[in-house]
């Protein structure tokens, strides 16, 4: 007996050698029930005394009966226990009680010939009284997330909402109404739970930007860069040098000399007005300069011991262009404004308004408004033919001077003058101590009559000198000049935006703050900014149609 077992041994593993088993049907059995197996299904030789020990009906196993007998002839249980290795997907362990998968890709195609069930639990039924009996059916229904696969009907019902409940949910805004309770697991005191707004913002933004469609985002990136451009030109210094290049706006060939009597003169006493408007006045200008890269020279127009004793105050405007133009070198125009002025247009350049087209805006002949009755031009055979034309050589190139007349004739409140050999000469004879000394008591509006004086009988200075409408860069206030109140030749005209404003003369019978105040509230009315307007305009007349109060915004 011993040596039959042995030879059934060693042939039995010769042929689970050569005949390895590929379904893995018998994993887990007794080795009399592989015996069995093999001595039904292949030509090799188990002794059949050897089988009938064990207890196993050759007969029954060789006609594929599942029932197999133990050595004390009682029924072998199926053992369910799932096979490893290559084995079909229709026999790995099922997560339901009872077996079987909720997905029918996984069944094994045995179980559709006989039984409408789609598991692989079929060949082991316990009995429905059993505690581990769970239908098929409820199994899947039960099954806390168990997902399946969805009809192709499903796919195609679904709303709107249905598909993109998602995408509309992420992209709304989140509110935590308790911000300050959070949730704790025993087991993680004091962690809470998750929520998105512990993501950095950097990557709030990452994932807002990763969300929005291509479209969206091109769309998004041009309106950024229209902003920043906008901000960048208009709001940082680089608009300052940009505008002051040389080769671009040009804004530094430009200087901008306002006389300011910052420590008072000996004639009189600065009082609380005087104050205020030099303070306007000095704003005014500053922020006119920032904001078109012009230089600015504020010069002290007190009056000195040198000046004092002849009564000169006003003649020192010759000797500050001076100063000024050995400390701009790059200058080449300069304009002088006098202290009660106002530029009432800060978006107008000096070279939009004048400079760009400076042979259409001046005027050479002087016939053209002649205030003064100047004999022009002049008709001495021994000059040239420029001296003698009205218009001088005609060419803008050679206009050295730039000012304008009111109804009294030369107005030096406002003018320009470009640096120039001809300019160094005229700056010497008008300066000149000896015609001042003879003339001083008779020219009763200071620097302006010697520069008339000149103009009148010295060619040399008409070739080079060209008018500006007075309303361009010097326009009056009601009641400056002339018996009108509004004379289109010399007044502000509020309709045509006019450039400058000068208050001539406010110190006879006129109030020089009064004038000046209204006048920068209207220049502040005039140049506001679309918010601005909407709140002025818009919201504070709502405001007061409300509540009956007057607001500013």
């Amino acid at each position: 007996m011993a040596g039959q077992l042995a030879e059934g041994e060693t042939s039995l593993r010769t042929l689970v050698t050569n005949h390895p088993v590929a379904d893995g049907a018998l994993y887990g059995q007794p080795i009399w029930a592989c015996l069995a197996h093999y001595h039904s299904r292949m030509d090799t030789f188990v002794p059949s005394s050897l089988l009938s020990d064990t207890g196993i009906d050759v007969d029954a196993a060789a006609r594929g009966s599942p029932r197999h007998l133990g050595p004390q002839g009682s029924p072998l249980p199926t053992l369910p226990v799932t096979p490893f290795g290559q084995m079909p997907l229709s026999r790995s362990p099922s997560p339901l009680p009872g077996g079987g998968w909720p997905s029918h890709g996984l069944d094994s195609p045995d179980h559709f010939k006989n039984d409408d069930r789609h598991s692989p639990a079929s060949r082991w039924t316990p009995s429905s009284n059993s505690p581990s009996f769970v239908p098929w059916e409820s199994a899947a229904m039960r099954k806390p997330g168990g997902r399946s696969y969805p009809s192709f009907s499903t796919t195609q019902s679904r709303s709107f909402f249905q598909k993109y409940m998602h995408r509309i949910s992420s992209s709304l805004p989140r509110f935590n109404h308790d911000r300050h309770t959070r949730y704790a697991d025993k087991d993680k005191l004091g962690r809470g739970t998750w929520s998105p707004r512990r993501l950095p913002m950097v990557g709030r933004i990452c994932t807002g930007w990763s969300r929005r469609s291509r479209g969206t985002r091109l769309f998004l990136l041009f309106i950024f860069f229209i902003l920043a451009s906008r901000y960048i030109f208009y709001n940082t210094s680089l608009v300052y040098k940009w505008r002051r290049s040389a080769s671009w706006g040009g804004g530094e060939k430009f200087v901008i000399i306002l006389g300011a009597n910052v420590e008072g003169g000996v004639m009189e006493w600065k009082g609380g007005r005087e104050w205020a408007i030099e303070r306007d006045s000095i704003r005014n200008k500053k922020r006119y300069v920032a904001r078109w890269g012009y230089d600015l020279e504020i010069v002290d127009m007190s009056t000195k011991k040198r000046y004092a004793h002849e009564w000169r105050q006003g003649w020192e405007k010759v000797d500050l262009i001076r100063k000024t133009l050995r400390k701009y070198p790059k200058a080449e125009w300069v304009w002088w404004l006098d202290l009660n002025t106002l530029i009432m247009e800060p978006s107008y350049s000096l070279q939009s308004h004048i400079f760009d087209n400076l042979a259409e805006v001046v005027y050479r002949d002087v016939n053209e408004y002649n205030p003064l009755n100047f004999t022009h031009p002049f008709t001495e055979k021994y000059l040239d033919s420029e001296s003698r034309s009205p218009v001088g050589d005609g060419k803008e190139e050679s206009v050295s001077l730039l000012l304008t007349q009111d109804c009294m004739g030369f107005n030096l409140g406002s003018f320009f003058v470009r640096r120039s050999a001809w300019l160094d000469r005229l700056l010497d004879m008008w300066w000149d101590p000896v015609a001042y000394e003879q003339m001083h008591m008779q020219w009763s509006r200071k620097e302006q009559d010697p520069l008339e004086q000149l103009y009148s009988s010295q060619p040399w200075v008409r070739k080079h000198t060209a008018f500006l409408p007075q309303r361009m860069i010097n326009s009056f206030p009601p009641g400056a000049c002339g018996e009108g109140d509004n004379d289109a030749r010399f007044h502000y005209q509020r309709e045509d935006r006019d450039f400058v404003v000068h208050t001539a003369g406010c110190e006879v019978n006129r109030d020089c703050w009064g004038e000046i105040y209204n006048y920068r509230e209207l220049s502040y009315y005039l140049n506001r900014s679309l918010w601005e307007r909407f709140k002025e305009d818009l919201v504070a007349v709502i405001w007061y149609k409300l509540t009956g109060q007057k607001v500013k915004l």
